[in-house]
């Protein structure tokens, strides 16, 4: 987990999943005044896949002020290239062409970005701890998520990467030991919270779509 300290200087913003519309989420930051002398933006992953500006990822992961989790796409990347373990055909379907036809090298480029990306990041703010998440929590206390990737690493991983359930059962528990935690993976026509967990993919990558961003401070969208 990557535990980031509270901004004094300026905003701390969230963003839903960006899958390769870098250009719509700049316009985005650009309504909101995003400073990136003075504001930080935090993603939730799915950075790649089924848009046009996958290879822009390189870029944004560079800069000092953008903070994102590992989505499952990334994932998709790294387990394709290091162990082979991917469905191409299905991973294709979902939008991971622009990947696989790159030449070898330049995946690892990618996959080198990609698999150092954090699964959580804590992030602090005036008001509590704000837990930042691909799909979902894999624990009922988010003091106790540290001790569970230790413990059973890849099936806390999966579900903090790819599980649906809350959304699928309406599950409104609230997550112990944080004020807040933010996801995406689940496309919602308008950000939901349930518990505690505020799902923010509002489908930006759509074109019907748009691009949360979500005040950290105030938990509500700019």
């Amino acid at each position: 987990m990557l535990l980031v300290s509270r901004n004094t200087l300026g905003r701390d913003i969230a963003v839903g999943d960006i899958h390769g519309h870098f250009s719509k989420l700049r316009a985005a930051l650009d309504r909101v005044a995003f400073d990136p002398d003075r504001d930080r933006l935090f993603s939730v992953g799915d950075l790649v896949d089924r848009g046009p500006e996958c290879e822009h990822a390189l870029a944004w992961l560079a800069q000092p002020w953008f903070f994102a989790v590992q989505g499952n796409h990334e994932d998709y990347a790294i387990r394709h290239l290091r162990t082979g373990q991917v469905d191409i055909d299905n991973w294709r379907t979902y939008g991971g062409g622009w990947f696989l036809d790159l030449p070898r090298e330049r995946q690892r480029d990618f996959v080198d970005a990609f698999a150092v990306l954090p699964v959580a990041i804590e992030v602090d703010t005036a008001e509590g701890k704000i837990g930042i998440l691909h799909a979902d929590s894999p624990v009922a206390d988010w003091q106790t998520l540290s001790g569970a990737f230790s413990s059973h690493r890849r099936r806390t991983r999966t579900h903090a990467q790819w599980s649906r359930r809350r959304l699928q059962e309406d599950d409104s528990r609230a997550v112990a030991g944080v004020r807040a935690i933010v996801v995406g993976h689940t496309p919602v026509s308008e950000p939901r919270t349930l518990g505690n967990v505020l799902h923010i993919d509002t489908a930006g990558w759509q074109p019907d779509g748009y691009f949360t961003l979500l005040d950290l401070a105030t938990l509500t969208p700019l």
